[in-house]
């Protein structure tokens, strides 16, 4: 048998599935055999991965016959439909439309906070019994990053964070309906309101409409229960509100900590620093929706809350994540530690 790995890229039109072939072409799935699928409505489409060129194919009854790893990276509807004919061909399975969270035996995942956090979390690793992977949200992610490496050097007493969430959280209708409730606005027409039920351009909302496609409020709820599960009881609680911004792409966050001893600012910095995090200095330029595109690493600046102080136990962190790539890498991160429980060159 070949030792070369088959992948499957189920959504691939979608603006996550794209961000995942970049992702791939950059991991050690490089040289991986990739299988492109969709809808109807991206089928024929030519999409890049790595050096190859491909088309996206419709899901037919044995589209995962000797699939290695199924990544789910369309809308719920899709992965809900094909989920279970992969799971039965054999094919790891990394859910990024969290359709299947929830499940019995799905376990919510990111091996990078695990390799930081210690114990281990009570959920424990995935194992050959394990039908499907869903990556953590990347705000929780982040979240669990930035606070478990604060704890490490001081103990919080409180945290709470505001996010600002981007129109691609939602995908490309998501966006196309920012772009077109901004240019009605300007000429003075009735807004477009399939995706929102509410106006969403110049505008930052706490809520959508009551028709809306997507909800918020379920958001918001996604990245505290996913902090949780991280956490296990190894980090501080942290207050979360989601806002929706006016933006097309990449998460801003505004997280406030109060510690139980005075820091440095300096101190404050060094204990943040590390892999997947960029600390950004006052001399630089902060970051924002533009600098953290492409990056992915999480963009922070920190600042005292009592600047006049040499320290104080009061901090503000500034952070900025691209979405899109930050969440596919953490899927690529969940796929390498499944790929060390499948026997090279076979199809269990």
């Amino acid at each position: 048998m070949t030792d070369q790995q088959k992948i499957a890229i189920v959504g691939a039109g979608s603006l996550r599935g794209k961000e995942l072939n970049d992702a791939l072409a950059d991991s050690p799935f490089v040289d991986a055999d990739f299988v492109l699928m969709d809808d109807e409505a991206e089928l024929g489409s030519l999409e890049a991965v790595g050096d190859e060129v491909t088309f996206i194919q419709r899901i037919e009854p044995g589209s995962f016959n000797r699939v290695d790893f199924a990544f789910f990276a369309g809308e719920q509807a899709l992965t809900l439909k094909h989920w279970e004919s992969a799971h039965k061909a054999g094919a790891s399975i990394v859910d990024l439309s969290f359709a299947l969270e929830g499940k019995p035996g799905v376990l919510v995942r990111v091996p990078w906070v695990d390799t930081e956090l210690q114990p281990p979390a009570a959920q424990g690793s995935p194992g050959l019994e394990t039908p499907a992977i869903v990556p953590a949200h990347a705000v929780s992610v982040a979240l669990a990053i930035l606070l478990g490496r604060v704890a490490q050097s001081s103990s919080i007493r409180t945290a709470s964070a505001t996010v600002l969430e981007p129109a691609s959280e939602y995908g490309r209708a998501a966006m196309d309906e920012l772009h077109q409730q901004t240019v009605k606005l300007l000429s003075f027409q009735e807004l477009p309101r399939q995706v929102y039920d509410t106006q969403v351009a110049f505008n930052t909302t706490p809520a959508f409409g009551d028709a809306a496609k997507y909800s918020l409020a379920a958001g918001e709820s996604r990245i505290r229960r996913h902090f949780a599960l991280l956490s296990a009881g190894r980090l501080p609680d942290v207050a979360v509100q989601l806002l929706h911004a006016p933006v097309f792409h990449g998460y801003g966050m505004s997280l406030f900590v109060e510690l139980d001893t005075p820091t440095s600012l300096d101190q404050m910095e060094a204990s943040l620093a590390g892999e997947h995090v960029e600390i950004v200095t006052a001399d630089s330029d902060p970051p924002t929706n533009l600098t953290v595109a492409g990056q992915g690493n999480i963009l922070v600046r920190v600042r005292p809350h009592n600047t006049r102080e040499p320290e104080t136990t009061r901090f503000w962190i500034w952070a900025g994540l691209d979405n899109l790539r930050f969440a596919t890498l953490n899927a690529v991160a969940c796929a390498l530690e499944l790929k060390r429980l499948r026997p090279s060159g076979e199809v269990m």
